[in-house]
């Protein structure tokens, strides 16, 4: 059998991505390798990806932090994928996750890969209903092997995480029905599911051959993130019968894939009201045993298009403070339009202040260092070192150059009555 990272662990192996993680994070590598045992931290780490910086996501470690990249089929280029996978390795995401359905999937992922020395992670039922679509005229005319080719197609690349939405099964739909929602389904792996299933009027395949997704898992150390594919996309929806249908069984699966030694982590919503954002953090720790969480957002309004990757950014902090472990980041073209490279590293941006915020009130001690050197550099009013720690000196940087003040150890908001500068002049006198 293959083995993993998990596998390794639980025999009390000590790999060098482990080892890189811990020295990261400032663990002992003994601590992280129980963790890794326990699945409550996972370093997704596809055996077949050269040249990676292995990352760690999970209890205990740093807010993580993903990026999302892709095509459509309105708009499929290249260059501008690769622009946009540079400028989010620059804004400091610690994973990329390519989501093309336009183009060339398999030499667009394989671009990507080549260039990511972080995690990367696809989501493969889009490539396979994609396929399918263009070959046979419709998504529901794609077979399980196909998917499943797929799914081994991308392992084989060396992919580290995809999200299987395993949960969308025939009684979730039903439940769904019957309870009635303002949004509906609004994953799209999970309405490709959806469609296949009722079209058929048969199991999820991933649901029902999941022995074969854990067994091609385990071959190529792949991280299954399980997906939320009956996610609320809107408030009115968060919190009900589907998504908590859905959760309960990824909970199950996380237990198979555990004794399986595939390392597995879970998402979550979504759409979320800030009231409801601890207990949805809380249940899905319970009920999949502290597998790490990864969010996307969640989104704590429905009316912010334009400015979605705040609204992520709200929600994401507080859900990272009550124990969500990796933050998927929203850009400001969310509900729009595909992004562009300018989107993606402001979005990366403020899914890392999220990140920082949890980290802090989480009581990370470097994450409180960095803060009070900034607070050191600004009484010293030491321009050059504030931009050292800020989370963005680049647009920090632009901004100051773009209006300077007559007196350099300001800035131009209060110029010569600087607060700071007046007391400390006071203090010394």
């Amino acid at each position: 059998m293959a083995e993993t990272q998990k596998i390794k662990a639980e025999r009390g192996e000590l790999t060098p991505e482990m080892e890189a993680v811990a020295q990261a994070e400032g663990l002992r590598p003994e601590e992280l390798m129980e963790l890794v045992a326990r699945g409550e931290v996972v370093i997704p780490a596809n055996r077949n990806h050269r040249n990676l910086t292995p990352k760690g996501i999970g209890k205990g470690l740093r807010v993580k932090v993903n990026a999302n990249l892709g095509t459509s089929t309105d708009h499929a280029d290249l260059e501008e994928e690769l622009a946009k996978l540079r400028l989010a390795l620059e804004a400091g995401t610690d994973t990329v996750m390519d989501l093309s359905t336009g183009g060339d999937l398999d030499a667009i992922r394989r671009a990507i890969l080549e260039r990511c020395p972080v995690p990367l992670g696809t989501v493969p039922i889009y490539q396979a209903a994609i396929e399918a679509a263009e070959r046979k005229g419709g998504i529901v005319f794609m077979t399980p092997d196909e998917i499943f080719a797929v799914i081994e197609r991308q392992a084989s690349d060396g992919v580290d995480f995809m999200t299987v939405h395993c949960g969308v099964t025939l009684a979730a739909l039903e439940r769904l029905r019957r309870q009635g929602r303002v949004t509906d389904i609004v994953s799209r792996g999970g309405a490709f599911l959806a469609t296949w299933m009722l079209y058929h009027g048969r199991e999820n395949p991933l649901y029902e051959d999941f022995e074969r997704l854990l067994e091609i898992a385990r071959r190529y150390d792949v991280t299954l993130s399980l997906g939320d594919g009956l996610r609320p996309g809107s408030l009115a929806d968060a919190t009900d019968r589907a998504q908590i249908e859905e959760l309960i069984m990824l909970g199950e699966l996380v237990d198979e894939a555990r004794r399986a030694g595939v390392q597995v982590m879970v998402e979550g919503p979504g759409h979320v009201p800030l009231d409801q954002v601890a207990a949805n953090v809380l249940v899905q720790k319970r009920l999949c045993r502290d597998a790490p969480f990864y969010v996307l957002g969640p989104l704590v309004t429905d009316i912010a298009p334009g400015y979605d990757h705040i609204a992520c950014a709200i929600g994401g902090a507080l859900a990272a403070y009550h124990g969500a472990d990796f933050l998927c980041y929203v850009t400001p073209a969310e509900h729009l339009r595909l992004p562009k490279p300018e989107d993606v590293r402001e979005g990366v941006i403020a899914a890392r202040i999220a990140a920082h915020a949890a980290d802090l009130a989480r009581g990370r001690k470097e994450a409180w260092e960095r803060d009070l050197e900034m607070s050191k550099a600004r009484k010293a009013l030491d321009w050059e070192r504030q931009m050292e720690l800020c989370i963005d000196p680049v647009k920090a940087r632009q901004l100051r150059s773009q209006r300077l003040p007559s007196e350099k150890d300001v800035c131009t908001m209060c110029g010569k009555f600087c607060a700071i500068k007046l007391v400390k002049e006071f203090l010394r006198g």
